[in-house]
């Protein structure tokens, strides 16, 4: 059996809990929500642009700095972060009455893969 067709087959399983990735390994369900969790909270143009900003930041990025330059409402803008703190790609510290946000090593590394891509 060729490597190829060693990988349909594994994928085509349909008994297996987990999922084959291409090089034949396979990732848990909660791997796979996970990374679907992910890639959904980069579905959205909102929050797709707002964590290009937060990456861009040297030292993370207020709120209050987001609204203008996303030029959507601050409830957007507080929905878009929260999606994308719960999936894990940014992170928020309080300053005073302040939210600051970084994106995590995850977001640098997908925002990378997307650059490199394109």
């Amino acid at each position: 059996m060729t490597a190829q067709s060693t990988d349909e087959a594994c994928c085509t399983d349909t008994h297996r809990s987990d999922v084959c990735c291409a090089d034949g390994h396979f990732l848990s369900e909660e791997a796979v929500a996970t990374d679907v969790e992910t890639l959904s909270a980069l579905g959205n143009e909102t929050r797709y642009e707002a964590l290009r900003l937060i990456a861009a930041a040297e030292d993370g990025i207020c709120v209050c700095d987001l609204e203008p330059e996303l030029g959507v409402s601050q409830s957007a803008v507080s929905q878009a972060l929260s999606r994308l703190f719960g999936s894990g790609l940014v992170e928020r510290r309080k300053e005073g009455r302040w939210r600051y946000y970084t994106a995590t090593p995850r977001a640098e590394a997908l925002l990378r893969v997307l650059d490199e891509t394109r």
